[in-house]
C-alpha cells in the first residue's frame, strides 16, 4: 500500500521568489558532482490528475502502466499520431538537487511533475540512452527522448530557469531530467538504492 503525505496540490509560488540564472548558476558548483554509479531515490511523485502531486513514501512500477496510479498512460502524447501514450516518456527522473535549486524549498520539488527524484548524474555522458538502472526491485532504462523545460515549469519556476535547463549545456547535463521506460516491474520506495546496471544496451 502506497503512502500518501498531507496535500494534494502543490501551489505555485508568490511573485518574485524565481532564481535568476546568476543565482542558479553558483548554487549548482555549491552543490557539486553527483553520484555517477549509485544514489538513493530521494522523493517519489504520482500526478493522480492535472496539476495534481501525491508524494509518496512508496510505489510501485509497471513496465505498461508506469508509475501505478499516475496518468502518463491516460493522458496520452501529442507527439503521437493517434494520441495514445509514449512508452519513451513513461517515466521521469531529475536529479534531487538540482530539483531543489531551481524550487527553491524541498515542498515545491513535487511542481517539476517528474516522478523520481534521484542523486546521480543524469547527464547523457553518464547515461547515455538504453542505460538501465535498479530502482528498488524495479529496473528501467534510459531513453533517447529528450526532456526539456515548457511554458508551465517557466511559470512555476521562472524564465531564466527554463533557459538554465534548456540551454547546451543544460540538456547535456539534464537538468530538466530524463525520460525513461520500465523494463522489470517492482515495489520503490525512498531510500531504495538507484543503481546504473550498464553503459549501453547489449
Amino acid at each position: 500500500m502506497t503512502d500518501v503525505a498531507p496535500g494534494h496540490r502543490t501551489p505555485g509560488p508568490p511573485d518574485g521568489e524565481h532564481l535568476a540564472g546568476r543565482d542558479l548558476a553558483e548554487g549548482l558548483v555549491a552543490i557539486g558532482d553527483a553520484r555517477t554509479d549509485e544514489g538513493p531515490l530521494q522523493l517519489i511523485v504520482r500526478r493522480p490528475a492535472v496539476d495534481a502531486r501525491e508524494v509518496l513514501a512508496t510505489a510501485v512500477l509497471d513496465p505498461i502502466e508506469g508509475l501505478v496510479g499516475d496518468t502518463w498512460r491516460t493522458r496520452g502524447s501529442r507527439r503521437r499520431a493517434r494520441g495514445t501514450a509514449d512508452p519513451d516518456r513513461q517515466l521521469t527522473l531529475v536529479n534531487a538537487a538540482v530539483a531543489g535549486l531551481i524550487a527553491g524549498t524541498p515542498e515545491r520539488r513535487a511542481l517539476f511533475g517528474d516522478q523520481l527524484f534521484v542523486d546521480l548524474d543524469l547527464s547523457e555522458a553518464n547515461l547515455p540512452p538504453g542505460t538501465r538502472l535498479a530502482v528498488g526491485a524495479a529496473i528501467v532504462e534510459i531513453t533517447a527522448a529528450p526532456h526539456t523545460g515548457c511554458a508551465k515549469f517557466a511559470a512555476r519556476f521562472g524564465p531564466e530557469a527554463l533557459r538554465f535547463v534548456n540551454e547546451p549545456e543544460g540538456r547535456r547535463r539534464r537538468r530538466r531530467g530524463a525520460n525513461a521506460r520500465g523494463l522489470e516491474g517492482g515495489p520503490v520506495r525512498v531510500g531504495d538504492a538507484v543503481v546504473r546496471l550498464n553503459l549501453r544496451p547489449p
